[in-house]
């Protein structure tokens, strides 16, 4: 593969001429942080949400950078649109030159429908409509819940073997199929990459995702569970998939993980940044699936969504180990520590 200067992409970054760029989930943890990068280097840009969309949670992503988050948020131009509705799709596609693909449910429990109905068919329709407007390059914000796995010990990369199995949960096969709608498009013409970001961590202004650990770790946490996976600084999210899109890289796919930490590690840095006590009361895997089995089942009962379900627990339980190479070699990339990027966003979340 050809190496590039993770400096000399960007400096072209910055010398072209203003493209029209949009952005599906701008409001989320990768699209939010990803507009501000953006705007660092194009005077607007085009975002899409729903009518009903809460911009409370980009204005928390924008005051992480800025004293001044309004005068960045009065730079986007938004554009009304639904993922599940072509034709909005279409219309918020006109005169469009790159799409970052980054609206997903992302959760661990086992909402089928409402994973599958955004994270496929809305993938398979910005896809096709990126199609029908002739869209130059396209970024698809994938997971390494759509990798495959190893058996021996040895990291996971791109060209590990998928093997699906009834133990996945529905969001692994949510984002696995939706990545296939990504390489239909591919075969039909679409100049695209795909990112497979790792447990993403970051300022996103709501109580979900990896977001939710952090302010449950805020309040205090006596328990952990022994694990781990991937995980990976936002900010190096978005600059990847910038670089990428930037480049003449196409067709191919990117797993973007700083490092491998145990859930253990994890807790222990978000505890430090609180000023909080560490976890110090391990719970073995059985009673841990016993304890989420007993969570799911009062949920289902008393109808609410319980923190702990069965599927989170299978995903809190494993320790998967993933290879970053392919993008450490194609850009001379450097990662952020996990341990600095934990203690950054505990500072400011205190501070907010």
């Amino acid at each position: 593969m050809q190496k590039y200067s993770f400096l000399s992409v960007f400096l072209n970054f910055n010398s072209k001429n203003e493209k029209m760029i949009l952005i599906t989930g701008a409001t989320g943890l990768v699209g939010g942080n990803l507009i501000w990068h953006l705007l660092q280097q194009n005077e607007s840009v085009e975002a899409i949400r729903r009518p009903s969309s809460n911009l409370n949670a980009l204005n928390t992503i924008f005051s992480f950078y800025t004293s001044t988050p309004e005068l960045y948020l009065s730079r986007i131009n938004w554009r009304i649109a639904d993922v599940l509705d072509e034709k909005s799709i279409d219309a918020a596609m006109q005169g469009i030159l790159t799409v970052y693909h980054c609206a997903a449910v992302v959760s661990l429990g086992n909402d089928s429908h409402k994973l599958v109905e955004t994270n496929v068919l809305g993938t398979r329709n910005v896809v096709q409509s990126a199609l029908r407007n002739s869209i130059h390059k396209f970024c698809f914000v994938s997971s390494i819940a759509a990798c495959g796995k190893t058996f021996n010990g040895s990291l996971i990369d791109e060209n590990s073997c998928w093997t699906d199995s009834p133990t996945l949960s529905v969001y692994s096969r949510s984002k696995y199929d939706s990545e296939l709608e990504v390489w239909k498009g591919m075969e039909e013409g679409l100049n695209a990459v795909i990112v497979n970001p790792g447990v993403v961590l970051g300022v996103s202004g709501t109580d979900s995702g990896s977001s939710q650990l952090f302010h449950q770790v805020q309040k205090g946490l006596l328990f952990y569970v022994n694990g781990g996976s991937g995980y990976v600084d936002v900010q190096d999210v978005v600059k990847v998939m910038m670089i990428l899109t930037q480049s003449e890289i196409s067709g191919q796919r990117f797993i973007v993980v700083g490092e491998n930490c145990s859930n253990k590690d994890i807790l222990n840095w978000m505890s430090d940044g609180f000023g909080t006590f560490r976890p110090f009361i391990c719970i073995g895997e059985k009673l841990f699936s016993l304890i989420a089995c007993l969570s799911e089942c009062m949920g289902k009962v008393f109808h609410f969504n319980p923190l702990i379900d069965q599927s989170t627990a299978r995903s809190a339980t494993s320790r998967s180990s993933y290879s970053s190479r392919k993008i450490l070699h194609a850009f001379n990339f450097q990662f952020t520590p996990i341990e600095k990027s934990i203690k950054s966003i505990c500072q400011f979340m205190k501070k907010d």
